[in-house]
C-alpha cells in the first residue's frame, strides 16, 4: 500500500513538473512570438511607409540593409515563437522536435560566427581596411558595392578614409582622379544649397581641410558603436543561454509526452 501511495505521489508530481514545463515554455515562446511580430510590422511598415521614409531608407544602403535584417529577424523570431507555442500547448511530439532542431541549427551558426569572428578578428584592424581601401575603393562608381558601401559609412559617419584623408594618397582612386585630394564623400554637407555648395565642394576637393570631414572613419565607427559593443555582447550571451533553456525544455517536454 505504501509503495503504490509513493509511486501515485511520484507520478502526480511528474505530471505537475511536466506541466509547469508546459505552460512556462508556451509563456516563453509567446514573447518570442509577439516579438517577431513587433519585428515583422516594423520592417514592413518602413518598406511600405507612404510618407517619404521609405525613400529616406532606400538612399542609405546601411538601413536600407538594416531593414531586411530586421525583417528576417522577425520572421525566423514569428516562426519560432509559433512552432514553440503549437507545440507546448497541443503536446505535439513533432512540433516540439522541429522546434528543438531548428534551435540547434540556429545556436551552433551562431557558435560557428563567434569562432569565425575570432578567428578572422585581425581582418578587423586598421591596416587591413586601410590597405583594402587603397587598393579597391573608386570614388564614383555606382556599380561597386564595395565603394558604394564606403561612400554610405563616410556619409553616414562624416568622417574621410580609414584613419585620415591621407588615405587616398597613393591609391586606386587618386590614379582614377589625380586632380581630386578626397573623394566627395569625404566633403561636408552644405548648409546652404546652390553656388555655395559647389564652391565648397570644390574647395573640399582640391584638398582644403575647412570644407572636408577630417576624422577617420575607423575612430568614428568604434566611438559610435562603443557602447552598442558592450550591450551587443551581453544581447549575445542572454540569448544563448535562452535557446540553451529553449532546447531543453522542448527536450523535456518532449520526453515527458506520452
Amino acid at each position: 500500500m505504501g509503495q503504490g501511495e509513493a509511486s501515485a505521489r511520484g507520478t502526480a508530481m511528474e505530471g505537475d513538473c511536466l506541466s509547469c514545463v508546459k505552460y512556462l515554455m508556451f509563456v516563453f515562446n509567446f514573447l518570442i512570438f509577439l516579438g517577431g511580430s513587433f519585428l515583422l510590422g516594423v520592417g514592413v511598415w518602413v518598406l511600405v511607409d507612404p510618407t517619404g521614409f521609405r525613400e529616406i531608407v532606400v538612399a542609405n544602403p546601411l538601413l536600407f540593409t538594416g531593414v531586411y535584417i530586421v525583417l528576417a529577424m522577425g520572421g525566423m523570431l514569428f516562426l519560432l515563437g509559433f512552432l514553440g507555442c503549437c507545440g507546448a500547448i497541443r503536446e505535439n511530439k513533432c512540433l516540439l522536435l522541429f522546434f528543438f532542431m531548428l534551435i540547434l541549427v540556429i545556436f551552433l551558426a551562431e557558435l560557428a560566427a563567434a569562432i569565425l569572428a575570432f578567428i578572422f578578428r585581425e581582418h578587423l584592424t586598421r591596416e587591413y581596411f586601410t590597405k583594402e581601401l587603397k587598393r579597391h575603393y573608386q570614388g564614383y562608381n555606382n556599380t561597386d558595392v564595395f565603394t558604394n558601401t564606403w561612400n554610405a559609412v563616410m556619409n553616414t559617419f562624416d568622417c574621410c578614409g580609414v584613419n585620415s584623408p591621407e588615405d587616398f594618397k597613393e591609391s586606386l582612386f587618386k590614379s582614377m582622379k589625380p586632380n581630386d585630394m578626397v573623394p566627395a564623400a569625404c566633403c561636408q554637407k552644405p548648409s546652404q544649397p546652390g553656388d555655395m555648395a559647389y564652391l565648397s565642394q570644390e574647395q573640399c576637393l582640391s584638398g582644403n581641410m575647412m570644407y572636408r570631414n577630417n576624422k577617420g572613419c575607423y575612430s568614428a565607427v568604434v566611438d559610435y558603436f562603443e557602447l552598442y559593443i558592450y550591450v551587443a555582447g551581453a544581447s549575445a550571451i542572454v540569448v544563448l543561454t535562452i535557446e540553451l533553456f529553449a532546447m531543453v525544455f522542448a527536450m523535456c517536454l518532449f520526453r515527458g509526452i506520452q
